[in-house]
């Protein structure tokens, strides 16, 4: 129950907070537990899940372990990584402002780990700093984690202990907290991306955490296009994106086609509104998150990716020369005369590509092959909708899509190709 006390220091509290400060002085026992639907919509985390939650005693308790994971990275593309309940990456944790949460956490891995919250202002033993704020979880042990969630707003979890290692192969998720007052505008779609790169060579199933610079397989959610799930929109909504960052290396300009948005918050708290401007492409840096909102004004399917051209694209090559206007033909039949067996990857209209691989170029599309693979996937807004399942492909009105010119147009405008 909160005491006639507790909601003194409350409004204590949420006086200071309108000076600037980040965090509420909640009771240490925390408030009454917030309910999905009820006190919050539950954010969507495509590709993903939500980690379930019981209460015991007024307390939100989770249950995190810590797992060797086989995990598919797109159609044909599998790797052996390390994730949190059987998934890569792990589940989002969800929880509201000033509830407290006690996170039970197993490891089976074979080495010690532990999990930080990152972002998240706790007392500095729950930290979960190896050596500094903790002891490591050794294998086969179980640690309490517990904590009052005194901020709202989208934040990570992941391991800190033998970090290159253990966030490479996969240790990582998203931790959304919601206000405890309901937010104005409220958005009718919450969606939540983590983003992530890997290295992982053709025919190896063991992503490599000694890559510094040529990861080749960029993920949202942990899969990469075209298996990621897209968003869903009914038009006029207000779609509220999360994205999260723990790349080892890369920041990501995420970019939107079809509309633009505000960045409405960081994870180091919500940005006034008098402080938001309108964009088109947001940097999202490493170990940062980056709350977007628009309002899905335009119907069709509009891509959102990273604007970094090798990061649409998976396993993407560096040890090749440069083949640009090369004659395919002529260089087919003098490698064939060398090599009888040899064979151009396509010859016979189906990709020809090593085993535990997928294509650099992503998959078919309604208007032929979509020319992107890695960090991608497709915002679809709709007139109308129903659920949130994937409506197909946009259907454009006549007279809407680009098409070739006939000699009528071209003589009407004056253009001589």
């Amino acid at each position: 129950m909160t005491t006639r006390r507790d909601l003194f220091r409350l409004g204590a509290a949420a006086s200071l907070g309108a000076s600037g400060l980040r965090t509420t002085a909640f009771p240490e026992h925390g408030l009454p537990p917030g309910r999905p639907h009820l006190d919050y919509q539950p954010v969507l985390t495509p590709n993903g899940v939500t980690l379930p939650f019981r209460i015991v005693d007024g307390v939100k308790v989770f249950h995190l372990i810590a797992e060797p994971v086989e995990h598919t990275f797109a159609p044909g593309l599998q790797g052996a990584c390390w994730g949190y309940n059987g998934r890569v990456h792990g589940p989002t944790i969800e929880a509201v402002e000033g509830d407290r949460v006690r996170i039970w956490v197993t490891n089976k891995l074979p080495q010690s780990t532990t999990v930080h919250w990152h972002g998240l202002h706790v007392p500095s033993g729950m930290d979960g700093v190896g050596g500094l704020s903790q002891r490591p979880i050794e294998p086969g042990e179980t640690f309490r984690y517990e904590f009052v969630l005194r901020q709202h707003g989208t934040f990570l979890y992941h391991s800190h202990h033998d970090e290159m290692v253990q966030m490479a192969l996969g240790l990582m998720g998203l931790f959304v907290i919601h206000p405890r007052q309901p937010e104005e505008p409220p958005a009718d779609v919450d969606y939540a991306y983590l983003l992530s790169e890997w290295h992982l060579e053709p025919g190896m199933r063991r992503p490599d955490p000694n890559e510094m610079a040529d990861f080749n397989v960029l993920t949202m959610n942990g899969v990469a296009f075209p298996a990621t799930a897209p968003m869903v929109a009914r038009r006029g909504e207000r779609v509220r994106i999360r994205i999260g960052n723990l790349s080892a290396m890369d920041h990501h300009p995420m970019h939107i086609h079809g509309h633009s948005f505000e960045v409405v918050a960081t994870d180091g708290g919500p940005i006034q509104e008098t402080a938001r401007w309108p964009e088109a492409t947001v940097l999202v840096p490493v170990g940062s998150t980056r709350t977007i909102e628009f309002v899905a004004e335009n119907p069709g399917d509009w891509a959102f990716h990273c604007h970094m051209t090798h990061h649409v694209m998976t396993q993407m090559g560096h040890g090749i020369p440069n083949l640009v206007g090369l004659d395919a033909t002529a260089s087919d039949e003098a490698v064939a005369a060398a090599v009888p067996e040899f064979e151009t990857m396509g010859e016979d209209g189906e990709p020809t590509i090593p085993p535990n691989s997928a294509p650099m170029a992503g998959g078919k599309g309604p208007a032929g092959m979509i020319t992107m693979g890695g960090m991608v996937t497709v915002l679809k807004v709709r007139d109308t909708i129903t659920t949130r399942d994937d409506p197909g492909w946009y259907v454009p009105p006549a007279g809407t899509t680009a098409a070739p010119a006939t000699a009528a147009e071209l003589e009407r405008d004056g253009i001589r190709p």
